[in-house]
């Protein structure tokens, strides 16, 4: 699918760098031995629940057998500052294509139509000005530089994907309490988000299971525009680790 969606079409205003070998090609091939910067901690600086951090010391360990150098190392982005600017652009959006599903519906905005969450994103998103949107793109691409200043030193990242196990279902209630929803999400979401806003290709891979079966996911993350290295190793991992037919007994 990769392959066949990759690349500039005209007029697009940005386009990612094109891989020197296909996708596919990619997951046939062993990775070159990498260098991997290992996180000990979330992108808030905050320490790992047991079962992540059980993990992601797993994961540094199977990648080290397979020959990749492997060290403790943090980019020290501060995601807790970054975060409510990343809101101001979501929110921004999120109101722009509310509206624009609205009018195509022939509809004047109505409460009733999408989750609270939604509706509560999108009344913040009315608010945002142009000078704070402007101010929330320029810091993400400040945090973009820096990583890639940081991925320049390293190949990959290994760090948890989220801040604990699956919850249970109901956890995240978009129809429930709007500041308790969002208080639980900024904290489960402690990686994944930075990466959304920096542009750094990223994968969960199921490396690790609590005792009752439920994956635990463990977070790669390469240099922009390189998915094809991260390709690679997850083909790698898998054929050291094999995980297809590992599911939880329901």
């Amino acid at each position: 699918m990769l392959d066949c969606t990759a690349g500039l079409e005209p007029g697009d205003p940005y386009t990612a760098p094109m891989s020197e070998r296909s996708f596919l090609e990619a997951t046939v091939r062993p990775p070159r031995k990498l260098r991997i910067a290992l996180m000990l901690k979330d992108h808030r600086g905050a320490k790992l629940h047991p079962e992540c951090l059980g993990a992601v010391q797993r994961a540094a360990k199977l990648c080290a057998s397979l020959g990749h150098m492997v060290e403790e190392a943090d980019p020290n982005l501060d995601m807790v500052a970054l975060r409510p600017l990343n809101s101001r652009i979501s929110a921004a959006n999120t109101a722009r294509s509310c509206e624009l599903r609205w009018k195509t519906l022939g509809r004047e905005p109505n409460a009733d139509d999408v989750e609270a969450v939604t509706w509560a994103v999108y009344q913040r998103g009315l608010k945002v000005s142009g000078i704070e949107y402007i101010e929330a793109i320029a810091a993400t691409h400040a945090a973009g530089r820096k990583m890639a200043a940081f991925l320049a030193r390293y190949d990959v990242i290994l760090s948890t994907t989220l801040a604990g196990p699956p919850p249970e279902l109901g956890y995240f209630d978009q129809n429930g309490d709007v500041q308790s929803f969002t208080e639980r999400v900024t904290e489960y979401l402690s990686v994944t988000p930075l990466h959304n806003a920096t542009g750094t290709p990223a994968m969960s891979v199921p490396l690790h299971w609590t005792a009752d079966g439920l994956p635990v996911g463990v977070h790669f993350a390469g240099r922009y525009g390189d998915e094809a290295t991260l390709l690679a190793l997850a083909a790698e991992l898998e054929t050291a680790q094999p995980w297809f037919d590992r599911v939880p007994t329901l």
